[in-house]
């Protein structure tokens, strides 16, 4: 990817770095889709049919076609060894009922991106929330349904009200591996960036 400044080769034989990585967001944003779409393994999924005791709780609107959702969480596996890193993903589920999950599966994590959808962007605050009073690193992925995205990066991150200005939004489409790739990429750059910012102010 253009711009990612790569570390110091992997020594020969040295196991890659293990990195916990949560995908999350809104219901139905495409956080399992984004999961399957760049995981190595044959992804984890907890998805169950959506059912009559869900009407009224589970706010279909706009996403009328959603037949099963996430109950417990996603789990996929993606190595980067120009980076020297395994990373470990981790989709949240996106229920408000299953929210409770989600300080569980924080406890590791040293990024996250979160999916936005916006047609329902109302659906994303919950998300932004987590992460930014929780202080973990993240970037905010728009998912472009349809291949189309109306809105500018910049107009995205103006609704989302984020409290860092420079939290990067992404356009991507959960369905390209490429798309995927390039955004799971700039959270390391985040977190890279991060980690080295206090070595340089102490320096």
């Amino acid at each position: 990817m253009p711009g990612y400044d790569t570390t110091a080769p992997q020594e020969q034989g040295q196991e890659p770095a293990p990195v916990k990585i949560l995908v999350a967001g809104g219901f139905g944003v495409g956080k399992t889709t984004l999961v399957e779409t760049i995981s190595e393994i044959e992804p984890l999924r907890t998805e169950e049919r959506l059912t009559s005791a869900g009407i009224g709780v589970d706010d279909l609107d706009g996403i009328e076609s959603k037949t099963v959702t996430t109950v417990a969480m996603d789990f996929g596996r993606l190595t980067l060894t120009d980076a020297g890193v395994v990373l470990y993903l981790f989709g949240t589920p996106g229920q408000e009922r299953f929210w409770f999950m989600w300080d569980d599966l924080l406890n590791g994590a040293l990024g996250a991106i979160v999916l936005v959808d916006t047609r329902r962007l109302d659906r994303s605050f919950p998300a932004v929330d987590f992460f930014e009073s929780r202080g973990l690193p993240f970037v905010v992925g728009a998912n472009c349904f349809h291949g189309e995205q109306p809105y500018t990066a910049e107009e995205i991150g103006a609704a989302l009200h984020l409290r860092d200005p420079n939290t990067p939004v992404l356009m991507l489409d959960a369905r390209s591996r490429t798309d995927v790739r390039g955004s799971l990429l700039a959270l390391l750059d985040l977190l890279i960036a991060k980690a080295q910012a206090p070595a340089a102010v102490s320096g």
